[in-house]
């Protein structure tokens, strides 16, 4: 198993590595994208296993007939956010086909399929809607709204995949696909250190947080950085930056968490005052009210700025994912065959398991993380704590897919 394990993962952490950083761009629909989904294509054509790319994009890898129903799917993403890290999706994705290697290994008989997936554009990095692949394939994002997903440099969704040779036209729904998957596992490094808290390498979610993206659109008025007085500027950046504190002390008062790492600045100019502030805010919490005050405190506290300023200011909700309770049978049940007295923890990430959760059970495996960074080129697992996921995986798939 470690050596399986290791050869897979050595063979994957060159692809979309920024030598400046370190970190990972793997942006959906780019060619470090298309060199993941080739990698993924040759793990699943090695192990001579039926490989297929969904009409949304995501790729799938089956042991056992894709028709036959009541299928255990595992695996997780291959993109990355901007400068991310080296374990959050890939960790998910190799430890599945190491998991399929043990099975094997092992000798299991397999009284159901088994699909390895990798879901397209999970992290949103690229379009700015986070899980793409899964949410086009539960029917949470309509074909008609993809269309109007635009990237940084104003390339639609549809122009891009083009680019790297699929049909956009056939994206949508897939319900019957959905209704052959019995069970969803995902396993995913812990994006917190309750593990490492806990001592243990392993553990089960319970369930994801609600949490959402809103855009903010400070605009003021464009000018001369040297020549304007202060007391005639509009400058929009002023109640950005006075938002950004607010959301600050919003998350302290109510215990949740908002944070603004994204900004758009026009005309972008060293020695110009901006006309135009745009700035993405990220906010979760443990419960939907809680989500909803502090949502509610920051957007309030932006509108008294921007009205003392004389800043025209636009709040606009890009997306939204309500919480996920992960079904309780399927938990419990991962718990009962792991043994036992695995901790069962909450987190403020977002998965693809928690998208498909309203379509089919799903469930999810952590692993240690000891330091807790994640979507940061410093995050980490131990190759230990990485074979204990592999293991609990294999475990997991053996119990559902073999009994």
């Amino acid at each position: 198993m470690t050596s399986s394990f290791h050869e897979l993962w050595a063979e994957l952490l060159p692809i979309g590595r920024s030598s400046a950083s370190g970190g990972y761009r793997r942006y959906a629909w780019t060619a470090a994208d298309a060199d993941c989904r080739a990698w993924f294509r040759s793990q699943a054509e090695a192990r001579g296993l039926t490989y297929e790319t969904d009409r949304n994009g995501n790729q799938w890898a089956w042991q056992g007939d894709p028709l036959a129903g009541d299928a255990v799917v595992i695996g997780s993403h291959l993109d990355s956010v901007p400068d991310g890290g080296a374990f959050d999706g890939p960790l998910g994705v190799v430890s599945s086909f190491a998991a399929l290697d043990e099975l094997r290994h092992r000798g299991a008989e397999f009284t159901k399929p088994v699909a390895i997936a990798n879901f397209g554009d999970e992290e949103g990095a690229r379009f700015g809607l986070a899980c793409v692949g899964s949410r086009l394939a539960a029917g949470q994002l309509t074909p008609e709204k993809a269309y109007e997903l635009t990237d940084g440099d104003g390339v639609p969704l549809p122009r891009a995949m083009e680019a790297a040779g699929y049909d956009p036209s056939a994206i949508g729904p897939d319900p019957e696909r959905l209704a052959r998957i019995g069970a969803f596992v995902e396993l995913h490094v812990e994006q917190g250190r309750a593990l490492d808290l806990s001592g243990d390498a392993v553990g089960i979610a319970s369930a994801i947080w609600p949490h959402g993206r809103w855009r903010y659109d400070f605009h003021g008025e464009a000018n001369h950085a040297g020549t304007t007085r202060l007391a005639d500027r509009r400058d929009p950046m002023l109640t950005y930056a006075e938002t950004v504190l607010a959301a600050r002390a919003q998350a302290r008062l109510t215990g949740a968490l908002a944070t603004f790492g994204k900004i758009s600045v026009e005309p972008n100019g060293v020695n110009a005052i901006p006309s135009l502030v745009r700035g993405w805010l990220d906010s979760r919490a443990a419960d939907q009210d809680t989500l909803d005050r502090v949502v509610a405190g920051i957007e309030a506290a932006a509108h008294e700025a921007a009205a003392r300023a004389g800043i025209d200011l636009k709040v606009v909700r890009e997306s939204f994912t309500p919480v996920v309770e992960f079904e309780h049978a399927l938990r419990d049940e991962l718990g009962r065959l792991l043994g036992g007295g695995i901790p069962v923890l909450g987190t403020g990430a977002g998965h693809d398991a928690g998208i498909l959760s309203a379509s089919v059970p799903t469930a999810m495996l952590f692993v240690r993380n000891p330091t807790g960074v994640s979507h940061s080129p410093a995050e980490y697992a131990a190759e230990d704590d990485c074979v204990a996921g592999v293991r609990a995986l294999a475990d997991v798939t053996e119990g559902l897919a073999c009994a």
